[in-house]
C-alpha cells in the first residue's frame, strides 16, 4: 500500500493535540509532500516508512504529525526521529542530526506499529501545523542539481549502504546519510570457534537479519600471541564470509587483560598491518584497535590510538576504525569520570568513533545519561553490550536492556550484542551445545536473552539511500 500526499502553504488544521505549531516567518513559503507506504504487515501489526520533502523554504526544526484512523493503532517503535503518541495522534520531531530541511530537501522517518483494523494508513499529514495537499508558493530560495551514488544493486546491508565513513558524529554510507548497523559478536575465537560457521552466520544474516558480525580475536588468554599467523588467518576467513553474505565485519583486537594497550602495541601494529593490508579492498571492514582499555589514563589510551591508526591507513586509507575508551570502554564512567576528558583531547584522526560497553543489569541511568549527553558531541559505536551484569552472568534485565536499545535506536547509535556462542553464561544467544548440533534457526536454539536480541535486530532496517 502507498499513498503520496503533498502540502502547500495555506494554513491547515492541525492534526491532533500532539501536532506542534511552530512559527513560521511571514514572507517565508511553507510546503511539504510527504509519501507513506506500508512496507509490510501481519496479524496484529505493521511497518511503515514516511518521507517528508520540503517543498517550501528553508526550515530549522520541524515537527510532522499525523492521526490514525483507528484509535487501536500505536506506534510501537520508530526511528530517525523522536516519536511520541496521544490517543490516535501521532508526531515525529526531528533529531539533531536531521533538523535543518532545505528547500527540496527530503528525510526519511519509519516506525513499526499495532493494529486492529484493515487500513493502517493516516488521512492526512501536517509539517509544522501546516497540512500536506499538493502544492507549494514560489519559495524564496533555489534549489541545485546534485549528483547522487547509483541505487544499490543489492539487498545486503553492505549492498545498499557501501563504503562507510564518519559524518559529523554519525556513522553514514556511500550516500553520506547517518544510519545504524546492528549485529552480534563472536565470543572468544579460541574457545568457540565451532559456532562459527557456514550455517551460523547464513542463520545471522537471513533469520536474523543483522547487518555485522564483530570477530573477537582475544590477544592474551590463549588468543593471538599463542599463534599470530593461526589467528590472523581465521579473523580473515570471518571476514570474507561475511562478506559473501552482505554484513559488515568488525575485526576486534579483544584486549582486556592487562588493561593497558600499549603492552599489545608491537602486535597491533603487526596484526593490523596485515589485516588492513589483506582486506583494503573490501567495503565491509570496520577495524576495533582495543576493546575495553581500563586502569590507564586516556592519554595513554590516546597515545596508542595515535600510533596504531597511521597503521592501518598506510594500508586502507578509508575504513571506519573504532577507538577503545577508558573503563572497560565507558567513557570513563566506570573509573569515575566522563566523556569530557575525550571532547576535551580527542585523538588527531579522522574517520574515527569512539566505542561505548555496557552490561544492562549493572549499567543504568548514569550511563544512559552519559551516552546522551555525549551523542552530541562524540561519534559513538556500541561495540558490545550484554543484556545480563558485567561478569557476563546474573540475571537477565529486560527492562533495562529495552531502555538502552530504544535510546540507541533514537540517537542512531550502531550496536553489537555479546555474544552469538553458546557459551554456559546468561549473556549467550544460544543455549548450552547449540553449537554442536549445526541448528542455529528457529526459538528452540535460543537463551532469554538471544530471542529478545534477535527480535530487536530482525525488524527491518531503514537504510537512506537518497
Amino acid at each position: 500500500m502507498k499513498r503520496s500526499i503533498a502540502a502547500l502553504a495555506a494554513c491547515g488544521a492541525v492534526v491532533g493535540a500532539a501536532a506542534v505549531v511552530l512559527p513560521q516567518a511571514a514572507a517565508a513559503a511553507q510546503g511539504c509532500r510527504v509519501d507513506y507506504t506500508v512496507t509490510s504487515q501481519w496479524q496484529g501489526g505493521f511497518q511503515a516508512s514516511v518521507k517528508l520533502t520540503n517543498l517550501g523554504d528553508p526550515v530549522s526544526g520541524w515537527s510532522l504529525g499525523f492521526g490514525f484512523p483507528d484509535a487501536g493503532q500505536r506506534v510501537s517503535q520508530g526511528w530517525n526521529a523522536a516519536w511520541t503518541q496521544s490517543g490516535s495522534a501521532v508526531t515525529a520531531a526531528n533529531v539533531d542530526w536531521n533538523r535543518s530541511l532545505a528547500t527540496g530537501a527530503a528525510v526519511d522517518l519509519g516506525f513499526v506499529g499495532s493494529w486492529s483494523g484493515s487500513n493502517p494508513e493516516p488521512a492526512s499529514f501536517t509539517l509544522n501545523g501546516v497540512t500536506c495537499t499538493g502544492g507549494t508558493t514560489p519559495p524564496t530560495t533555489t534549489t541545485t542539481t546534485t549528483t547522487t551514488t547509483p541505487p544499490p544493486t543489492g539487498h545486503t546491508p553492505v549492498a545498499i549502504n557501501g563504503q562507510l565513513r564518519v559524518c559529523g558524529v554519525n556513522l553514514c554510507n556511500q550516500y553520506n546519510r547517518p544510519i545504524q548497523l546492528r549485529g552480534m559478536s563472536t565470543h572468544g575465537l579460541q574457545w568457540f570457534s565451532r559456532c562459527y560457521n557456514n550455517a551460523s552466520l547464513d542463520a545471522l544474516a537471513t533469520d536474523w537479519q543483522a547487518d555485522l558480525f564483530r570477530i573477537a580475536m582475544y590477544v592474551q588468554e590463549g588468543g593471538y600471541e599463542t599463534n599470530p599467523s593461526g589467528f590472523t588467518s581465521q579473523v580473515n576467513n570471518l571476514v570474507d564470509m561475511a562478506e559473501a553474505r552482505g554484513l559488515y565485519a568488525v575485526i576486534d583486537f579483544h584486549t582486556l587483560t592487562p588493561g593497558d594497550p600499549n603492552h599489545n602495541l608491537d602486535r597491533a601494529k603487526t596484526f593490523f598491518a596485515s589485516v588492513a593490508s589483506r582486506n583494503a579492498a573490501k567495503k565491509n571492514v570496520i577495524y576495533e584497535i582495543a576493546n575495553e582499555p581500563n586502569g590507564v589514563s586516556w592519554a595513554a589510551i590516546k597515545s596508542y590510538a595515535e600510533q596504531v591508526i597511521p597503521v592501518i591507513r598506510r594500508a586502507d586509507p578509508d575504513a571506519v576504525i573504532l577507538v577503545g575508551t577508558r573503563a572497560w570502554s565507558s567513557l570513563g564512567v566506570s573509573e569515575g569520570s566522563n566523556e569530557s576528558e575525550i571532547i576535551n583531547n580527542p585523538v588527531n584522526a579522522t574517520n574515527i568513533m569512539y566505542t561505548f560497553h555496557f552490561y544492562a543489569a549493572s549499567h543504568k541511568d548514569n550511563y544512559r545519561a552519559t551516552v546522551s549527553r555525549a551523542a552530541g558531541r562524540l561519534p559513538l559505536f556500541v561495540s558490545e553490550f550484554g543484556t545480563v551484569t558485567a561478569t557476563g552472568g546474573g540475571a537477565y534485565d529486560r527492562a533495562s536492556t529495552a531502555a538502552w536499545l530504544d535510546l540507541l535506536d533514537q540517537l542512531k547509535i550502531s550496536y553489537v550484542n555479546w555474544t552469538y556462542s553458546d557459551a554456559n553464561e546468561s549473556s549467550a544467544a544460544f543455549r548450552p551445545g547449540t553449537c554442536n548440533g549445526g541448528t542455529y534457526t528457529g526459538s528452540g536454539v535460543l537463551t532469554e536473552s538471544g530471542a529478545y536480541i534477535k527480535s530487536r535486530i530482525s525488524t527491518p532496517d531503514t537504510f537512506p539511500t537518497s
